[in-house]
Formats: C-alpha cells, structure tokens, sequence
C-alpha cells in the first residue's frame, strides 16, 4: 500500500492514539498518501444525539480538523496528509451535515453506512439478520448515496450481515456492485475485518465485485496507530484480489467537498 484514507483518531470514543502516532507509523511503513476519517458527528437528530462511543462529538470537529492541518503542515514533502470523515447517508440530515463539514474545510468522505434510514430506531447493519427488507434497504440507500457523486469511496459495503437466501444476497448485492461502477465509486476491502475476523470481507460479495467489475480500494480502517499501515491483512487481502481478479487501485481521486459543488 502506498495510500491509506481510512483512519480514526480517538475522538469517536472507540480507537485510540494520537494523530502523530498514526503519521509516524504510517511514515515508517513507506506511505506517500494517509486520511485521516474519522466518524463524523451528527448532532441533529430529534431525539438524544448518539455520538460517543459511536463517533466524535460535534464540538471536537474544529479540534480534529486543526489538528490534522497543522500535521499536513508540519511533515509537508514527507507524506501527504488529507482531512476527511467517514460518514452514514442519512437523507434527513444530509444537508446539514455538508454544511457543517464544509464549515471546517473537511476535504472528503467516504461512506461508512453503519445504520439505515436515519439512524434512529434502526439495527445496527452488521447485526446477522434474516430480514430481506433490511437487505434491500440497504442496497437501495447506499445507492442513493453513491448517486450524490459526493462520496471518495464506499467503506466496507458488504458490513451488511445477511445470513439469509443467498440468491437473494446475490441479487441485491449485484445492484450495490453495479450501482458504485455507474459512479465510479471505488469499493474498499476492509483490513479490520481481516484483522478482526469480522463478517467481512464477504467472500460472495467480492465475487460479484469481481464479476461486475468494480475498483477495488485497500482500507486500514484504523483504530490504533499500529494498523495505520497492516502488511499483514494487505497480504492476505493481496491474495484474495489475486485469486479473483479484482481491479485493485493503489490511490483514489478524492471528491472534496468544496462550497461549488
């Protein structure tokens, strides 16, 4: 890996490090590009905002994106260094969350869609479920999100733990699959799944991402500053891409979300 745009600091309540620790390791794994993206805060919900242990609070957001700046500054011509957020499409509060990201010159997002419709009162999606509308919903929501042309890429899209008919799993995922190649949304391998030996990496979605063509992006996802570069995963993860012909990017054109777009 010579790029990593999948990083957290501890400021969303579950990883922990400072942002240096994570520049450092990754200086010394040989990275020329590292984002930072932590999970972006939602403070508008209409009822109790769920942030921590979940994501950053909203008041830390100026701190986060100071402090990643100031970095970018200080190891210029060493390793470029991005700011950016992972977050959910909740269409409610869309617009507002590009306000508030814009109003602190956070440059990109990725999409990590941990719950759906608009976070309350929905299941966690990586909760093993045999519900088909659940499913389906989640194919059709990030779908809607890709289509905004807003998001760099799509963080671990096959989170959603579907332990149901498997043709139906094919079915829905193919429209994901094909949806992010009609917006040319890169998909990201997640190495913490590796790592953890979470549900994912899904070895029937990558499959289909295979068949479908899709770019295929490597993606920390790191919570320590350790795994801000993980020779280990990316090797198991190189010889899973290997074995199924994934389009494999080592870099992403990034989609900022400047005031014109």
């Amino acid at each position: 890996m010579i790029a990593n745009y999948h990083t957290h600091t501890c400021r969303c309540g579950h990883a922990e490090g400072t942002e240096r620790e994570y520049v450092e390791r990754a200086l010394e794994a040989g990275l020329q590009i590292l984002g930072f993206s932590d999970h972006t805060p939602q403070d508008y919900f209409d009822s109790t905002p769920r942030n921590r242990p979940i994501r950053m609070m909203p008041e830390e957001l100026p701190d986060y994106a100071a402090s990643v700046r100031s970095l970018r500054e200080e190891y210029r011509g060493r390793i470029e260094i991005l700011l950016g957020v992972e977050a959910e499409y909740y269409p409610r509060y869309f617009p507002r969350l590009l306000e508030m990201l814009r109003e602190n010159g956070v440059e990109y997002m990725i999409l990590g869609q941990h719950f759906l419709g608009n976070e309350v009162g929905e299941p966690y999606a990586g909760r093993p479920t045999l519900d088909r509308k659940l499913l389906e919903r989640y194919a059709a929501q990030t779908a809607e999100a890709m289509e905004t042309g807003l998001f760099t890429y799509f963080a671990h899209p096959d989170l959603i733990h579907y332990i149901g008919s498997k043709k139906t799993y094919e079915q829905e995922m193919r429209k994901l699959c094909r949806k992010a190649r009609e917006t040319n949304t890169p998909l990201e391998l997640n190495l913490l799944g590796v790592r953890e030996k979470r549900q994912y990496p899904h070895l029937a979605f990558w499959q289909i991402a295979a068949e479908e063509g899709n770019d295929v992006v490597l993606g920390c996802d790191a919570h320590r500053p350790q795994d801000a570069a993980d020779p280990g995963s990316e090797a198991w993860a190189a010889t899973l891409i290997e074995r199924l012909g994934l389009h494999m990017l080592e870099t992403v054109p990034i989609r900022r979300l400047s005031k014109d777009i």
